[in-house]
């Protein structure tokens, strides 16, 4: 006996001595058969296990640096937006009022605009996503007016809601 089995607990030891006879009995060519097929297993499952997930990672790398890459693309734009932004000079309150009734105009009985202090609500009833882009973009160039607050619900005639926006110099 080894040194090894002396060391093991009785019932392994003994099952290590029943598997040691079974081994022996075994012909030599049914040990390298067996031999064989626990190569191929541990070849499978060290493919599966530690190569195949490596390689699907390195084969999706490129996509996905491209994709972060496009989204790092679109942060620094509307970063650069924000820059010219913010050195626009502020429009004065009356003119900043005319011109968000001149964009709520432009959204006709879709669109109802109430002006109270530094703030605008505007109602939808069924506006286009197009004409709430649209209004929202000269919200912002004409009147220097930002949304703060937003309850819409989009349905098959559009957007119906409220959207608050706060003009140019209010606090939120």
């Amino acid at each position: 006996m080894n040194t090894t089995s002396t060391t093991l607990p009785p019932a392994l030891a003994t099952l290590r001595q029943q598997a040691d006879a079974w081994w022996r009995s075994r012909a030599r060519r049914e040990r390298q058969a067996l031999g064989a097929v626990v190569a191929v297993l541990v070849v499978f499952a060290v493919w599966s296990l530690l190569v195949q997930p490596a390689l699907r990672s390195v084969r999706a790398a490129p996509e996905q640096l491209d994709r972060l890459e496009a989204q790092m693309q679109q942060v620094q734009r509307v970063a650069a937006e924000s820059t010219v932004l913010r050195a626009i000079a502020p429009v004065a309150a009356t003119q900043a009022g005319i011109a968000l009734k001149s964009a709520a105009d432009r959204l006709g009985e879709r669109g109802r605009l109430t002006l109270q202090g530094d703030r605008a609500t505007l109602t939808l009833t069924g506006v286009s996503p197009e004409a709430l882009r649209a209004f929202l973009l000269e919200a912002r160039n004409g009147a220097r007016a930002r949304p703060v607050e937003a309850q819409l619900q989009r349905g098959p005639q559009g957007y119906s809601g409220t959207l608050s926006v706060a003009l140019a110099g209010a606090t939120p």
